[in-house]
């Protein structure tokens, strides 16, 4: 296991007890990430991109130049930065519960002339998307959201007419990610999207340690 491999698994460790809490029916917990700096050297780690595959991944949402996306839990901007040069004509709006991670994320931005990518601070039950979104992405952070039919359901709003939702999170058998008794398995994730009001659109299996599914609203 490699040094990014490590350091995951140690951030998704720390976060257990968030997620039990979850489970539960309660608010998690949220751990803060005071040094944004330092976690950008994990979670933008090239190393990451070997399992991550980020390029085949916003290949795969196939999103038109000028669509609208978020990006919920978007931490330093792995994939905010990304999707950004994806849609050149539209705009990014990552959204995050540190407000350490949104500052980084807006220097970013300005640093790489990316002037349609923005972060925001979002609350624990609501993104606080500032408009309707083409497609919400949500990498690595399904298994942190409490109540998520909840959340999810609120999140229909916030879709423009043909929007989706990505989901990628890890597999069973992962060799990282959270404890195993933390990890949601897909089958159960489309039940859970089912009960927001979703159907499975999509599903992509070139992700080595994680699933990728993607749902649009229920007709």
């Amino acid at each position: 296991m490699n040094r990014l491999l490590v350091l995951l698994a140690a951030l998704a460790t720390s976060l257990a007890a968030s997620l039990a809490l979850a489970q539960h029916g309660h608010q998690p917990m949220h751990r803060h990430f005071s040094d944004a700096e330092r976690w950008a050297q994990v979670f933008d780690d090239p190393a990451r991109d070997q399992w991550q595959k980020p390029d085949q991944v916003v290949a795969a949402l196939a999103l038109a130049p000028d669509a609208r996306v978020a990006d919920i839990g978007s931490g330093t901007g792995y994939f905010s930065v990304r999707l950004a040069r994806a849609v050149p004509q539209g705009k990014v709006y990552g959204a995050d519960l540190e407000p350490d991670m949104v500052k980084y994320l807006n220097a970013r931005a300005q640093k790489h002339a990316l002037s349609n990518l923005s972060a925001h601070v979002a609350a624990a039950d609501d993104p606080k998307l500032p408009e309707p979104v083409d497609l919400v992405l949500v990498v690595d952070t399904y298994h942190h959201i409490g109540a998520r039919a909840d959340y999810f359901g609120k999140l229909r709003a916030s879709l423009r007419p043909g929007g989706r939702v990505a989901i990628i999170d890890f597999k069973l058998d992962s060799p990282t990610g959270p404890p195993a008794s933390g990890r949601i398995a897909p089958d159960a994730v489309e039940q859970e999207m089912a009960q927001a009001g979703y159907r499975r659109i999509a599903a992509h299996d070139f992700l080595p340690n994680q699933y990728f599914l993607v749902f649009a609203p229920a007709p």
